[in-house]
């Protein structure tokens, strides 16, 4: 379970503190996904942590909790193709930064906790970033849960259209399975063209990609 202690010294400065992180950073198809949570001063959710420390089960368990008990949550998305245009440091502070402006509509947070060790641009709120944020922060932990269950059912349902890849099996991470399937088919276009491996391989047209 996440620690509570950046929560709890927030929360004697503040009452609407948000949490935000990213997931789909390290992956070779697919967005980057961002969340950001506010919830009641001093709530506790038993179980939520780093979503990298869960098992998709228990983040799908915990995130229909997060979303009932939450003040309010925004959600970022950056596609493979803007991550190309840009990087993917840009492209994972960019989706924050949409996140965070998406939950405003629902609760304008005085205090944003941000998963790393850099603020995030363009932001009208005081921020404070922490690496492993995700460990020390329940807002924070609530965040990367929500990104992540959220990005991994977007990777199951692009599976639908580019089944020769088998997504929903590997989410679009650099598994020795995915690879060899790139190295097979070439590069989809859901794929991030700049990453290695994907841009050492001719992409393919989506008539062309082989399903089997």
């Amino acid at each position: 379970m996440a620690n509570l202690y950046l929560d709890r010294e927030a929360w004697r400065r503040v009452k609407l503190l948000c949490g935000v992180d990213e997931a789909g950073r390290g992956a070779l198809a697919g967005p980057v996904v961002a969340a950001a949570v506010v919830f009641p001063p001093w709530l506790d959710i038993p179980g939520v942590n780093d979503s990298k420390k869960l098992t998709p089960k228990r983040r799908n368990e915990l995130f229909d909790g997060i979303l009932a008990k939450a003040l309010g949550v925004g959600v970022g998305f950056i596609p493979a193709e803007e991550i190309d245009e840009t990087n993917i440091l840009q492209a994972a502070l960019k989706a924050m930064r949409y996140a965070c402006r998406r939950l405003a509509f629902r609760v304008e947070p005085e205090l944003v906790l941000v998963d790393g060790n850099q603020e995030i641009p363009e932001l009208p709120w005081p921020q404070e970033p922490f690496p492993k944020a995700d460990s020390s922060s329940l807002s924070v932990a609530a965040a990367s849960v929500v990104a992540k269950v959220l990005r991994d059912r977007y990777m199951v349902q692009l599976d639908q259209t580019y089944p020769g890849y088998e997504f929903s099996r590997h989410k679009g991470y650099a598994t020795r399975h995915h690879v060899e399937r790139l190295r097979r088919l070439g590069p989809s276009p859901a794929h991030r063209r700049t990453f290695r491996p994907c841009a050492e391989y001719e992409p393919v047209e989506v008539h062309d990609i082989e399903i089997t």
